[in-house]
């Protein structure tokens, strides 16, 4: 099974996301846009109210790829995926993207592309990328918090602010893997969620650890 690492950002790195309702839009798209079928009432007007809850939200669906992580920021979005019917992959990145694209463009009353270009796609090939790439693409919101310095030099200041600011992220799938999220049925069938508890144990030891060690002159920078 081929693991994916994809990633895509706004057009000259503008927000893709302003609001709530936009982030939820995004994270239902996700779901809705991961089946070979038309999507259908997917509440196409921008104003319309519509329901977050993927409580129990199993319908058939003819599923293009799975999900096993993704984060949505501020300017850009991550996901981990794998192909499940062939050519699914990048059947699922263009109605994810034309179709967040629309929405955004008519909410907005803008025109032309809202992404930067054609979706980035890294394969995941060697051993050390597979065990890393889950906890990159979740700890990202980490960016957000300030004051905690730099998580990607090793220079994170607490590990136990960091864990707690993740536990609140709303938006990316580390909350479903502590099982305390809404939006685990994004995730159906990949092995990576089966085994979650390994997961989260992983990246508490890690931030845990990250926190305590002594201070770098690079975190006092």
């Amino acid at each position: 099974m081929d693991i994916y690492h994809v990633l895509n950002r706004g057009v000259e790195k503008r927000a893709i996301v302003t609001s709530n309702y936009d982030r939820h839009r995004f994270v239902r798209d996700l779901y809705e846009m991961n089946d070979a079928r038309p999507v259908k009432n997917l509440w196409y007007r921008a104003k319309e109210p519509f329901s977050s809850d993927f409580v129990n939200h199993y319908d058939e669906r003819e599923r293009l790829v799975i999900i096993h992580g993704w984060c949505l920021m501020g300017n850009h979005y991550h996901i981990l995926l794998s192909e499940k019917k062939s050519g699914g992959l990048t059947i699922f990145l263009r109605k994810l993207n034309i179709g967040y694209a629309n929405y955004f463009n008519e909410k907005y009353e803008r025109s032309g592309s809202l992404f930067q270009g054609r979706t980035k796609k890294i394969l995941i090939e060697h051993e050390a990328h597979f065990l890393w790439i889950l906890h990159y693409i979740h700890f990202n919101p980490l960016d957000f918090l300030k004051g905690a310095g730099d998580w990607r030099t090793q220079c994170l200041m607490s590990g136990t602010q960091a864990l707690k600011w993740l536990e609140q992220y709303r938006w990316s799938s580390y909350r479903d893997y502590l099982g305390t999220g809404e939006f685990s049925p994004i995730l159906v069938d990949s092995f990576m969620y089966g085994d979650r508890g390994i997961h989260v144990k992983e990246a508490r030891k890690y931030l845990t650890d990250l926190g305590n060690a002594p201070l770098t002159f690079a975190s006092l920078e």
